[in-house]
């Protein structure tokens, strides 16, 4: 697994502050889970889900990330997580998700979670169904341009916690993708990378 390495090739400066001199078993964090979900397009091109979070009072309020959520009591593990917030947040039954692989946790400062993300196919796509308190739009992204090395780019953003920071993201679909969601966006391109 890239794991480590491949996040940090993404990370956000203010974010190395923080790793660098926080304890996070001492934060307590919360754990959550989120499903990087590919899957053909009506031509057959393979397609990756991405969702616009609702704006809303919170550090990942108007943001693009993967669907997912934290863990409820009820969750057996952590991949249950994934699959039942997938499901909720926009529609994708559990039953048609292929659970292909766990990839590394990525501890989030800002809203203090610990996040294990997986890697699923979703091979026989229905329309999707957003749960509109949370998700502000579908964003689908073509396989393609998430491994075009020229949407990789650089980006000065104001945040509910820094302003005007620089930091390395993904231009996806018009969005600016950074912070954790590209951390582990460059995980998973790594991996692709090295079985193509």
């Amino acid at each position: 697994m890239p794991g480590e390495e491949s996040h940090f090739k993404m990370e956000p400066e203010i974010r190395k502050q923080w790793r660098d001199s926080d304890e996070i078993a001492q934060r307590n964090p919360k754990r959550a889970a989120v499903m990087a979900l590919f899957y053909p397009n009506k031509n057959y091109d393979t397609q990756l889900l991405l969702i616009l979070r609702k704006t809303y009072k919170g550090v990942h309020s108007n943001q693009i990330g993967f669907p997912g959520g934290k863990v409820e009591p009820t969750d057996k593990n952590l991949e249950i997580t994934a699959l039942r917030e997938t499901e909720e947040e926009v529609g994708v039954s559990s039953k048609d998700v292929q659970v292909l692989k766990e990839l590394s946790e990525l501890y989030i400062p800002p809203s203090n979670f610990i996040v294990q993300p997986y890697l699923g196919l979703y091979k026989e796509p229905k329309p999707f169904k957003i749960q509109e308190s949370e998700v502000e739009a579908i964003v689908e992204v073509l396989f393609s341009d998430f491994m075009d090395e020229n949407n990789l780019i650089r980006q000065n953003l104001t945040t509910s916690y820094a302003n005007n920071i620089n930091v390395p993201a993904f231009k996806l679909n018009g969005y600016v993708v950074w912070g954790a969601t590209a951390m582990m966006l460059s995980e998973i391109k790594e991996l692709l990378k090295q079985v193509l």
